[in-house]
């Protein structure tokens, strides 16, 4: 039997699970959210067999968070943060795994159902919902406001329903109509009253970063007892975006140098200069400044220098880098991806 068997928590430390109580019907998908803890791997590794469908969990540690929280040996992973995953590589699969920073949330089908499932020829996609994924938006105000109203019911806190502005800044930033609100600029506002969450809204200046999740959001989340978090959002609507560069190496080398520098939020990141005007770098795309968030599909949190360059120079001839510019960088850590893997390289 030929098995692949990367340790998912190679580079992540362990994470903690929550599991789907109410999916213990034979045959449903099971939801297990699952938050770093620093002192811990995951507790399973994610195998590819010979003559055995899917994406195979294995290996469960005796007494670790997987096991102690019901992942079963067999389990076949069905999708990662919302993304059907069952018809990807699994190379593809691990990164996406590595890639999504302080939580991961994972979908999964015990083995017997998945290969019934599959003898049938059902589509397991459509055993999963459309989409589970809260959104993160950055609305910018205009002459007429932020084009959202907030409504709570009287005498409680944390509890807010967005109405949004046809055609105004928020429709335009992503905000869904009936949408409710869990964090403003980062922070929960789960402790807030309606003049608390009033009062931050204006000292937001012109512009604020919501946490919205739509009513099927909001409820797939707590019917299962799961806490909805900046870490599992849609940040597609978001103006800032990471970039993944391929370069092919030249005659003349990549075109860059890479410097260890603290980052602009705190901590320690791996910088991109001196970029050489017409070798593959700038070709690429590559600006000075940018920061280094992984390379060849996986995180680099945690290395130093060194660790980066031997990355980088792992594959002779091209790398892949995923990178992110000054501005984008400090506007991710302002609401809430700071010190974590940013989850954009598995989208």
């Amino acid at each position: 039997k030929f098995e692949f068997n990367p340790k998912v928590g190679i580079d992540n430390p362990a994470l903690t699970l929550t599991e789907d109580t109410d999916g213990e019907g034979v045959g449903e998908p099971r939801f297990y959210l699952l938050t770093k803890d620093n002192t811990e791997t995951f507790g399973f590794c994610l195998h590819e067999e010979l003559g055995c469908q899917g994406h195979v969990i294995r290996q469960i540690e005796l007494g670790g968070v997987a096991q102690r929280r019901g992942l079963q040996d067999g389990d076949r992973l069905l999708q990662v943060n919302g993304h059907f995953v069952d018809h990807m590589d699994h190379l593809r699969v691990v990164q996406k795994i590595k890639a999504s920073g302080n939580q991961v949330l994972l979908a999964v089908l015990d083995g017997d159902s998945y290969e019934a499932a599959k003898s049938l020829g059902r589509d397991l996609s459509q055993m999963l919902p459309d989409d589970i994924r809260p959104r993160l938006c950055h609305v910018t105000r205009d002459k007429s406001g932020f084009g959202f109203s907030v409504s709570c019911p009287e005498g409680t806190k944390g509890t807010f329903q967005l109405s949004v502005l046809q055609d105004g800044p928020a429709d335009r930033a992503g905000v869904p109509p009936g949408s409710w609100l869990l964090e403003l600029n980062g922070d929960s506002v789960k402790s807030y009253s309606h003049t608390q969450l009033t009062r931050k809204l204006k000292q937001s200046g012109s512009k604020v970063t919501l946490l919205v999740a739509s009513s099927a959001v909001e409820e797939f989340y707590r019917l299962r007892g799961l806490r909805v978090t900046a870490a599992l959002a849609d940040t597609s609507w978001l103006p800032f975006k990471v970039r993944e560069l391929h370069l092919v190496k030249g005659p003349a080398g990549y075109g860059f140098l890479l410097k260890e520098d603290d980052c602009s939020s705190g901590g320690v990141g791996q910088f991109l200069w001196d970029v050489d005007v017409g070798l593959p770098a700038e070709k690429a795309g590559m600006k000075e400044g940018d920061r280094v968030l992984a390379v060849n599909g996986e995180s680099i949190e945690g290395l130093d220098h060194e660790q980066t360059v031997h990355r980088i120079r792992a594959q002779e001839d091209q790398v892949t880098l995923l990178v992110i510019d000054p501005a984008g960088d400090e506007f991710y850590h302002s609401v809430g991806f700071g010190g974590m893997v940013l989850p954009w390289l598995g989208s």
